[in-house]
């Protein structure tokens, strides 16, 4: 029996909807004390959150604009003032911003996007692995890459699939400086999942497209993401595995 990840502690960025709700809601199933972070999203946040304390678990509602690094080092203190510790780091929080041919992408747009995208994860991380290092019993971090990263995205999306890529790289590198610290870094590649990230980017023609490139002919729901963030955070299911990504796309791209 799966129990390794009760009591443990497990910070998800930007899990106010979509696939990290999902995600905190499956560790509060399995005991896991759960730390919701959102920023614009307070009132969804919260609903999570009463969602994890309903079903028996112990959860906390974080708020924090991740494209400020300041910040994102608080989100992490701020989880370890709540809980006493981190175990698991999941790099949720990320957006296409905005769809636009390479020649309208403006510094601005760049900048927000590998921000957001990219350096939260990092500097997240880093705080993670500091405390982990002080802690003393290793740790888990996983972060979210995309199918984006492997076949460039759809239209207008070169720079998100971009920053997507640096995920992935960054998430093997990360692997093996960290492995010395027992911290096991690996990645979740969803496909194209029913989210508010394609109700805000992706038009009902663009999403019929989309189906068209996937063997079992239908979008992922979040929750079928979730199971994928259980087995990499969970000892006893992948303590031998480190600096993979693991796709969840229904068929679109078989590496």
């Amino acid at each position: 029996m799966l129990n390794d990840l009760k009591d443990k502690v497990v910070l998800i960025t930007g899990s106010s909807t979509g696939i990290g709700a999902a995600a905190a809601l499956a560790f509060g199933r399995l005991g896991a004390r759960v730390a919701v972070h959102c920023h614009n999203s307070r009132e969804a946040a919260e609903q999570v959150v009463q969602q994890l304390q309903a079903s028996g678990a112990q959860a906390c509602l974080l708020q924090a604009d991740v494209r400020d690094s300041a910040q994102c080092r608080q989100l992490v203190a701020d989880t370890v003032q709540a809980f006493g510790r981190i175990d698991v780091l999941i790099n949720n929080a990320g957006a296409l911003v905005q769809r636009v041919p390479i020649e309208a992408i403006t510094d601005a747009l760049f900048d927000e996007v590998v921000h957001l995208n990219v350096r939260s994860a990092m500097v997240c991380s880093a705080a993670a692995v500091e405390a982990m290092r002080r802690q003393g019993s290793g740790g888990a971090i996983i972060n979210v890459t995309s199918v984006a990263a492997r076949h460039g995205g759809g239209a207008g999306a070169s720079l998100y699939a971009g920053s997507k890529g640096f995920i992935s790289t960054m998430t093997r590198g990360l692997a093996k400086e960290l492995v010395k610290d027992r911290i096991r870094v690996n990645a979740v590649a969803p496909g194209v999942i029913t989210t508010p990230f394609h109700d805000r980017f992706s038009t009902p023609a663009m999403l019929e497209a989309f189906k068209a490139t996937i063997p079992m002919n239908r979008l992922g729901a979040p929750e079928e993401c979730a199971g994928a963030f259980i087995y990499l955070a969970s000892e006893q299911m992948s303590s031998y595995i480190t600096g993979q990504i693991l796709e969840v796309n229904g068929g679109q791209y078989m590496p």
